[in-house]
């Protein structure tokens, strides 16, 4: 080799080096997975990971595969188009290099080739697919299965084989039959550690079961699978006004235009929108009584005081979903307050997450529904709100200051 070609692929090595050096610390969030028990005696089930990547700029991430676990059958989504990602199984270094911190050297981990860099102001989700065969973990005893297994994802669904019914849940979940009559327990795990899930069945005791929908099947949904949140930034109590964005998952092939219809007693200000899948600022307006029954949107019961913000996208892919976060001011002199000098927050919640952070300067005293404390980065205290039930929850906050 001529000392000028060894000179310009020497030249190479510092570069790939800072490549790996630099590229960001992988962060994610909104996880969400399916277990689906397959044939008793085999070991195996199908899992669904739904995952986003967060970090800006980043074009990869890596899935661990869990140490004791077998993984075949492995495919990999852009849940914001449908379509298949490319992806290979690598070990433990490379996944420390290209940004898993606290990868186990030892272990291995799917990688996966992104789209597009996830965007700065955005997020890059994904669909990742696979069967692991873990025996200590999925078992039988007798005519019993068990599947028994600490889950650190905090939301969660498992679904039983075919002819099977539960007998046992050792955490609080609910209970929800598949189209197909197989039964699944999910839940929402809302403590800081595992969940030590442990669930046992034994085949049913008819020789068939059949798979009909239930009469309330209107009142059943996955609060698990629903990734809806919302985040409150309280201004000082005497403007009775607070600032929020709040995420959605539109998945309606062709859907186009997200609804905010404001709460009766509140006033709005400031909207923006924002693709989290682009990174794009959307395009906005506010109506009002009989402008939203021209603009012939789905709006029920529209008086002259209804008001409603509208967010406009593209239209949604087949196949594929479109993650929107929206921005507002809201104003509710009847729900956030100063009474004397005390800071009172009072009102319903009904997604699964909500954050409640207090204005700068204020002492958390009282809060009704239980929830995670923290304290931020700017010195506000921060409340986040876990609600694993299908109804609302009535959060009453109360504060001093300091």
């Amino acid at each position: 080799m001529k000392a000028t070609h060894r000179l310009a692929l020497l030249s190479l090595v510092p570069v790939a080096l800072a490549a790996q050096v630099t590229a960001p610390r992988q962060t994610d969030g909104d996880s969400y997975t399916r277990y689906e028990l397959l044939a008793p005696g085999s070991g195996q089930f199908r899992i669904t990971y739904e995952v986003t990547a967060t970090a800006p700029r980043a074009t990869h991430y890596f899935n661990a595969i869990r140490a004791g676990s077998i993984a075949t059958d492995e495919s990999v989504f852009d849940r914001r188009t449908g379509s298949p990602l490319q992806f290979e199984e690598v070990g433990g270094a490379v996944a420390r290099a290209g940004g898993v911190r606290s990868a186990d050297t030892a272990g291995r981990y799917i990688r996966v080739r992104l789209n597009r860099p996830v965007p700065v102001d955005g997020e890059a989700r994904l669909l990742i697919i696979k069967t692991y065969e873990d025996r200590v973990s999925y078992f039988a005893r007798g005519d019993t299965i068990i599947f028994t297994r600490p889950l650190g994802i905090k939301r969660n669904a498992v679904v039983l084989p075919g002819g099977y019914e539960l007998v046992a849940s050792n955490y609080p979940s609910q209970v929800l039959q598949e189209a197909d009559g197989r039964i699944g327990v999910s839940f929402w795990n809302a403590t800081p550690v595992e969940a030590p899930l442990t669930i046992r069945a034994v085949p049913h005791r008819r020789t068939a079961v059949a798979a009909a929908a239930s009469a309330v099947a209107n009142r059943l949904s996955e609060r698990a699978h629903q990734d809806r949140e919302i985040i409150y930034f309280l201004q000082q109590p005497e403007t009775h006004a607070f600032d929020l964005y709040h995420d959605y998952t539109e998945s309606r092939p062709g859907t186009s235009t997200y609804l905010n219809v404001v709460r009766a007693g509140s006033t709005v200000a400031n909207p923006r929108a924002r693709d989290l899948d682009t990174g794009e600022e959307l395009r906005w307006e506010t109506l009002k009584g009989d402008a939203i029954t021209r603009a012939g949107l789905d709006v029920s019961g529209v008086t002259p005081a209804t008001e409603v913000v509208v967010f406009r996208f593209a239209p949604v892919l087949g196949g594929g979903s479109t993650r929107l976060r929206m921005y507002e001011t809201y104003t509710d002199s009847a729900r956030y307050r100063l009474v004397g000098d005390e800071l009172v927050w009072d009102r319903g919640f009904g997604r699964p997450l909500n954050i409640v952070v207090l204005p700068a300067g204020w002492i958390l005293t009282n809060s009704s529904i239980p929830a995670t404390v923290s304290l931020r980065e700017d010195g506000r205290v921060q409340l986040d709100f876990i609600n694993a039930r299908p109804d609302e929850i009535q959060v009453l906050i109360t504060a001093r200051r300091r």
